[in-house]
């Protein structure tokens, strides 16, 4: 049953994190195209994807949570029945697990992101005011 119920969780966790992969996917490729050179951008966007792949299922599968169910009852520890109601609760955890992984995954990369994009245009304006002023002179 134990083992069931960690396949469950793990290919719910997988759906979850495919769902927010699909939805975010093309806004991170155009950020990138933006700030990373084209050759650099495509790889740059698959470890992204892979990333989110990865924090949602770490973060969605929580194995120390379900040790309890294995817990040897000669620890006199009330281990909690697989019940339906259960079952229902580990997948809402590994839901809300998964998208809190991810979402805190993303925001540190739209954080770095944005502060990448405010220093490349920057120096495009450079670049563009810097032939100008020369004529100038």
């Amino acid at each position: 049953m134990l083992l069931t119920l960690l396949a469950a969780t793990f290919i719910t966790a997988l759906a979850a994190s495919w769902l927010v992969g699909r939805l975010f996917d093309k806004p991170i490729a155009s950020i990138l195209a933006r700030i990373i050179a084209d050759d650099l951008s495509a790889a740059w966007h698959r470890y992204i994807k892979f990333a989110i792949y990865v924090v949602g299922v770490s973060g969605g599968v929580r194995i120390w949570e379900l040790e309890k169910y294995i817990l040897p009852r000669a620890m006199e520890i009330d281990v909690p029945a697989l019940t339906a109601e259960r079952w229902v609760l580990e997948l809402y955890r590994t839901v809300i697990g998964t998208l809190q992984s991810i979402a805190w995954m993303l925001l540190v990369f739209f954080v770095f992101a944005l502060i990448a994009y405010v220093l490349v245009r920057g120096f495009e304006l450079r670049r563009a005011e810097g032939p100008s002023d020369e004529k100038r002179q």
